[in-house]
């Protein structure tokens, strides 16, 4: 019983979190003071939110359809299940 309440607990917690790399993700490290980020902050806003390929973005997805399927990440498919077929 304690461990279904704990496992329940902790997917509602992360399911509260922002995707990194997300439109609200991107918008949220906007909000944030600069002094706040850490390096794998920078590098993942540098990478996902400036080079205008937000996850989920119709750039993203469109990159996604020229990648071979057999290359993603299970978070990209995961991803991509998300935000471009939904």
């Amino acid at each position: 019983m304690r461990t279904t309440l704990l496992a329940l607990l902790s997917v509602l917690a992360l399911s509260a979190c922002s995707e990194v790399g997300s439109e609200s993700w991107c918008n949220d490290m906007r909000d944030k003071p600069k002094s706040e980020w850490n390096g794998q902050n920078t590098l993942d806003f540098a990478k996902h939110c400036l080079l205008n390929n937000e996850i989920g973005s119709k750039s993203w997805c469109e990159d996604m359809d020229e990648k071979s399927k057999g290359d993603w990440t299970a978070k990209e498919a995961t991803s991509y299940a998300k935000y471009c077929v939904l």
